[in-house]
């Protein structure tokens, strides 16, 4: 199906439906999908479960997706989804690029800005507010672009993925890693992903291929990295229990947190994972010369 693509495993391969592309059926609308998401890493809970990189494999993948996109200290980055700016500081540290990180919360545009400065980064880092549809930049203004975990909330994935060829030049290289799931899922399990590392609206592999192809996109690489998704539920675990028992020495403000029931339900996206239902990807496409017909 990837012809001429390099495809790696890590581990446990969520498979396709025929090698058939079949956009997955939202989990929510796509207006839900993005305010759960936006709401959830603002809220309390988020940094307690999840720490600073809101993404399974945290800034170790980050630079593995760095090195993929051919970063150096000339290239021009934007980071889409930037979140509270912790994947673009480290990779205008770690390649000595220029970044800039655009968010759809203000509130973690501005503490980016303020972590950014703290690192003494302000003259190769910068925020924006915006969304991924409509990308508040000419054309051609980015060498590579890196969206980590947050394609598959995007509303409409058609527009965004338009959007990201749009902002590169010819050649240039975009770098996703995100949620997969199979094309037939457990309605059980639909409800808990807003919720459990903000998986929102994940799409069969084959789905977000034909998204890319469609907007003028080559994909060159594929990497299977269910093992970081396994490990983060896993941390999520360990981590709800050591929240509880903060939360109830009144050290950890989280009123109305049912700890029971989001213990249960990491258990069955850890179990969904396990069976190769959901699933986590690196995929690394460059925008072609010519348009998909």
């Amino acid at each position: 199906m990837w012809s001429g693509t390099d495809i790696q495993r890590s581990d446990c391969l969520a498979e396709e439906s025929n090698g058939q592309s079949v956009k997955a059926k939202p989990i929510l609308g796509p207006d839900e999908n993005v305010k759960n998401r936006a709401q959830f890493c603002e809220s309390d809970l988020a940094k307690p479960l999840l720490g600073a990189s809101f993404h399974p494999g945290g800034l170790k993948l980050t630079k593995r997706l760095g090195s993929l996109l051919q970063l150096t200290s000339k290239s021009r980055v934007l980071d889409v989804a930037s979140g509270k700016g912790t994947s673009a500081i480290f990779l205008a540290k770690h390649f000595r690029c220029q970044v800039v990180g655009l968010d759809c919360s203000s509130q973690n545009v501005t503490e980016a800005t303020e972590l950014a400065g703290a690192n003494g980064l302000s003259s190769r880092v910068r925020f924006n507010c915006g969304d991924g549809e409509r990308l508040p930049f000419p054309n051609a203004s980015f060498d590579a672009v890196i969206c980590e975990g947050a394609f598959c909330a995007c509303p409409n994935k058609s527009n965004t993925a338009r959007e990201l060829a749009r902002v590169l030049w010819t050649g240039g290289r975009l770098g996703l890693s995100d949620f997969t799931r199979r094309e037939m899922l457990s309605q059980k399990l639909d409800c808990l992903f807003p919720l459990i590392a903000c998986l929102a609206d994940a799409q069969p592999i084959a789905s977000y291929v034909e998204y890319l192809r469609s907007a003028n996109f080559d994909v060159e690489k594929l990497e299977f990295h269910d093992a970081a998704l396994t490990k983060l539920v896993r941390q999520i675990r360990i981590k709800l229990s050591r929240a509880k028992n903060l939360a109830a020495q009144e050290k950890l403000a989280l009123s109305g947190v049912d700890f029971t029931s989001i213990k249960q339900m990491a258990a069955k996206v850890l179990t969904a994972v396990q069976q190769g239902q959901l699933g986590y990807i690196v995929l690394v496409a460059f925008k072609s010369s010519f348009r998909y017909k």
